[in-house]
């Protein structure tokens, strides 16, 4: 029997072996990477080889969404994408690296650039938004003011962002930060920081003399 004849059989024996929950689970992984390959490519910016994005609450614009390689979305993300607001005209971009891991429940609102780099892990209910509504009281509505975009946010490579962390307009992290859980990050931190808190602050740094992340203050 030729090898790839060998090789089909062999995955047919495997899912025949599973029990019904298993087939179930690994017919839906057949159905979400069927459809990131023959559906969402033709209507993202980039949808990255083998990235799996589960179904969605709420996607606005994917045409300026690029994600890269092997990076998963879990169920139930709003991700919106704002290119015009209150007749107001707007550039955005969303870039999200290869690797990256994205729990359940994601809420994005961009107008302006959002990037999330490689390797990335964003647990599950992160808020990701780089603009606010008009509060100007003469001005009409808040709904019909124009919105406000107070500046890109950059979350840099291999970070981690705990359980419903805030991510605020103007935000950068730089690689390896870690954020922990609840926290309202309103302004940057550098590399191979340790934040946490409302509004967040600096817990620790990492210390490459001593292997270890090390308190300061």
């Amino acid at each position: 029997m030729p090898d790839d004849r060998r090789s089909v059989s062999s995955k047919i024996r495997k899912f025949l072996a599973l029990p019904f929950h298993g087939k179930t689970n690994a017919l839906q992984a057949v159905l979400i990477v069927g459809k990131g390959r023959f559906y969402y490519r033709r209507f993202f910016g980039n949808f990255g080889s083998r990235t799996l994005l589960f179904k969605p609450e709420r996607l606005v614009n994917p045409r300026f969404l690029h994600i890269g390689d092997r990076t998963m979305i879990g169920h139930g993300a709003h991700i919106e994408i704002i290119s015009e607001y209150a007749n107001v005209q707007y550039s955005p971009k969303v870039e999200i690296g290869s690797n990256v891991y994205i729990g359940p429940h994601l809420y994005m609102v961009c107008v302006g650039r959002v990037s999330i780099g490689d390797r990335s892990v964003l647990s599950e209910h992160v808020y990701i938004h780089d603009n606010n509504h008009g509060f100007d009281p003469t001005h009409g509505p808040i709904m019909q003011q124009k919105l406000v975009h107070s500046g890109d946010i950059t979350i840099g490579k291999d970070c981690f962002l705990g359980y419903r962390t805030a991510i605020l307009p103007g935000v950068t992290l730089g690689d390896h930060c870690v954020v922990g859980t609840g926290a309202v990050v309103t302004k940057s931190f550098p590399s191979f920081s340790m934040i946490a808190g409302v509004p967040a602050i600096l817990l620790k740094r990492y210390s490459f003399e001593e292997e270890a992340w090390v308190r300061v203050g």
